[in-house]
């Protein structure tokens, strides 16, 4: 039950970033694609009917590692406040400026908005980021299984982190190219005329930056943590991931250069999930590494909830799951294709 569960977590995680990321990546480009009033409602209507919707993948994922890992709940939610307050007003900030933007013609009221909406997207982005560059590289955890890190420190990875720090900085910046890639790689999708074109632009250049940053990143990823090598040396057929990551990425140089805009976007999926896969396969069975006092990390055994809790929960997950799955075919079913031109509104 402890691996099932590790894996829905994981599950529900990418279900996130995979759903949720391309509109950040909307926000993310948002200024410097969309350039006049009318291209800004349509960016704002490619996401309109989605993008409350998929923030409930990151609820349902903070609610499953509740219940089936407790103990990793309450250290990582301790341990990491002051971040989760910052990503708490961010998703605040980012909901307000969509809704509101609309309710007032005034230029300057939808300026300041579109400028709140994108630069909460590009911060959310980077500390997601760095969130994950936290899990792989570890924290320093006490023998009470709590733990505190200031914002940074000196910058290194070792047994004195911070929440940022060189490999975490990366991994956020590796996070905003991706996300921006594929938030650009949406747009084209959902759109058209100028601003379809502009998207597909931006995104080959984001292409280039993702490619350089992911060869960057997997080799700083064993040096930050030699350890997450171990599974991959164990089980050789783990290496499919960073071959799928470079897979994904040939994938959607090659369909952006032959048009096909939707096989672009399911490339863009395709690299974020390997890249998810990959992490969670260096991690197992480690939910959260320490650094400093070794071999007190975080395990599936150590935080697992008792038996009775996940058979319970496995039943109400797998309903909640259903629900959902349904409730997101009906809503892109109808979604489907490009979103109108018409500047009023944005998708509801």
């Amino acid at each position: 039950m402890g691996v099932l569960w590790f894996w829905i977590v994981a599950l529900m995680l990418t279900a996130y970033v995979v759903f949720d990321g391309f509109d950040l990546g909307v926000g993310i480009v948002y200024l410097f694609v969309a350039r006049t009033e009318r291209e800004r409602g349509q960016a704002l209507r490619a996401i309109g009917p989605v993008w409350d919707g998929n923030e409930v993948w990151l609820l349902a994922s903070g609610g499953t590692l509740f219940f089936a890992f407790p103990l990793l709940y309450a250290s990582a939610f301790s341990g990491f406040y002051l971040p989760l307050m910052m990503v708490l007003w961010l998703l605040i900030l980012r909901g307000v400026s969509i809704e509101m933007r609309g309710h007032y013609a005034d230029p300057l009221w939808r300026t300041f908005f579109d400028v709140l909406f994108s630069l909460s997207s590009v911060l959310l982005t980077i500390f997601f980021g760095a969130a994950m560059g936290n899990v792989v590289r570890g924290v320093p955890i006490g023998s009470d299984d709590y733990f505190f890190l200031p914002l940074w420190t000196d910058w290194q990875t070792g047994s004195n982190p911070g929440i940022l720090d060189w490999y975490t900085v990366l991994a956020g910046v590796l996070a905003l190219a991706a996300l921006s890639l594929h938030g650009s790689l949406y747009l084209a999708l959902k759109t058209e005329g100028d601003l379809e074109r502009r998207a597909l632009t931006i995104a080959c250049y984001i292409w280039r930056a993702t490619v350089v940053l992911t060869a960057i990143g997997i080799p700083a990823t064993v040096l930050a943590r030699p350890a997450s090598l171990n599974n991959f040396k164990g089980h050789p057929v783990a290496f499919l991931a960073p071959l799928a990551v470079i897979a994904s990425l040939a994938i959607i140089r090659f369909t952006m250069a032959k048009g096909s805009r939707l096989y672009s976007f399911l490339g863009s999926c395709g690299y974020l999930i390997s890249m998810l896969v990959g992490a969670a396969v260096g991690l197992f069975p480690v939910l959260l590494p320490t650094v400093g006092m070794q071999g007190h990390d975080i395990t599936i055994d150590r935080a697992i909830s008792d038996s009775h809790t996940l058979h319970v929960g496995l039943i109400w997950w797998s309903l909640g799951i259903c629900l959902a799955l349904m409730y997101s075919i009906i809503v892109y079913w109808h979604f489907r294709g490009k979103v109108p031109t018409d500047p009023e509104g944005y998708g509801h």
